[in-house]
């Protein structure tokens, strides 16, 4: 990527050579040439939220940025970025979005994200370490960047305007409004599941802003909870938590299963956590944010769950469904079983023939199906 700053290599993680993704786009282009363009200072605070793979932290490494994201890949992409960049171990500060954030904040780069409810529970937590000589800019593709986009950044700091479109990316211009009197956060978001879902009928939601279906139970993880396996205890893990309630219903089924929730999204993760404890399950679990089943002993796994995303960030892609299977097959003893819940057009039974060598429906409807394998 070619920057006022140089010209740092940049991958994705997990790094793949076959992978013709590149870790920034435009908009990461047009941000840091509009700073270096304005003289924006960056001798005092800055932090950059949602720097989707390290792109901005590691162009702006020697004014010591902190960067804030929901992403445990794109923390990992920013480390080895780093790394790469030659960047001293600390130079940059790595947090999540459920760290507190810094007490103050003299420069604020937004890498606008998909999630709207994402954006403004951030904007929010960051508001109070704003201040009037605060400059904030925002940064996104135009595709990303709707009225309610504009609408969040006027209502939480104060009056906003766009700049014009270059390589189809734009910039956010935000002045704060010190006096400006902020909505309360509704983040994270509780409700109550509806009755004929099995064990978690009835049960309790908690969603952290940026979860998928953060209101509502979506229809596909509603079909999974209608034809879950029946209680066999064994160790079983929730690929790809998200709230969290496909695991707590296993564990409400099966008291005595031990069930590890495992996300890529540290909000997911959280939402997982809050969702168990809320409806008092009396069993065993583990929360986890990493990559899939990264890290999980090769055998040892007697039952996953998975409802895989065919997107990351905004690439469409079945690599992530890829290697969630691969890690499934890896970790899973022999005779433990894979159950996989997706979209009928995605093609999910072809993809398990092919890694496990059998793949049996389980259940189906017009728009998705329950696909099982099982590790011979």
């Amino acid at each position: 990527m070619t920057t006022p700053w140089g010209e740092p290599a940049l991958t994705r993680f997990p790094e793949d050579p076959r992978d013709r993704l590149r870790a920034w786009d435009a908009s990461d282009e047009y941000l840091l040439r509009h700073l270096a363009a304005e003289r924006v200072p960056l001798d005092g605070s800055v932090v950059v939220v949602g720097d989707r793979w390290g792109a901005l932290v590691t162009a702006l490494a020697a004014h010591r940025p902190v960067q804030i994201t929901d992403s445990w890949l794109a923390q990992e992409a920013t480390r080895a970025n780093l790394a790469r960049a030659g960047v001293e171990p600390g130079a940059v500060g790595l947090l999540t979005t459920q760290d507190p954030p810094p007490g103050r904040i003299d420069v604020l780069l937004v890498r606008v994200p998909k999630s709207l409810a994402l954006l403004e529970d951030q904007l929010l937590r960051l508001a109070p370490a704003v201040h009037a000589g605060t400059v904030v800019v925002g940064t996104g593709m135009v595709k990303e960047i709707h009225t309610s986009t504009l609408e969040l950044f006027e209502r939480i700091l104060g009056p906003t305007r766009t700049s014009l479109a270059e390589k189809k990316a734009r910039l956010i211009f935000c002045t704060p409004d010190p006096t400006l009197e902020r909505p309360a956060n509704p983040w994270p978001y509780v409700y109550t599941l509806p009755d004929g879902i099995g064990p978690a009928s009835r049960g309790t939601v908690v969603n952290h802003a940026g979860v998928f279906c953060a209101d509502r139970l979506d229809i596909g993880t509603r079909f999974f909870l209608s034809h879950l396996p029946d209680g066999q205890g064994g160790r079983v893990v929730d690929l790809g938590c998200g709230n969290g309630v496909v695991g707590t219903s296993v564990a409400l089924a099966d008291p005595g299963a031990e069930v590890l929730f495992v996300d890529e999204s540290f909000q997911a993760v959280a939402s997982a956590e809050a969702t168990y404890q809320a409806n008092g399950v009396p069993g065993q679990a583990v929360f986890r944010v990493g990559d899939g089943l990264a890290g999980v002993p090769s055998g040892s796994v007697d039952l996953v769950l998975n409802n895989p995303p065919f997107h990351s960030h905004q690439a469409t892609t079945d690599a992530t469904a890829w290697r969630m299977f691969t890690g499934a097959r890896r970790a899973l003893r022999p005779g433990g079983e894979l159950w996989v819940v997706g979209n009928r057009h995605l093609g999910y039974h072809v993809k398990l023939r092919k890694l496990f060598g059998n793949s049996r429906l389980v259940a189906s409807d017009p728009k998705f199906v329950v696909l099982k394998a099982v590790k011979r």
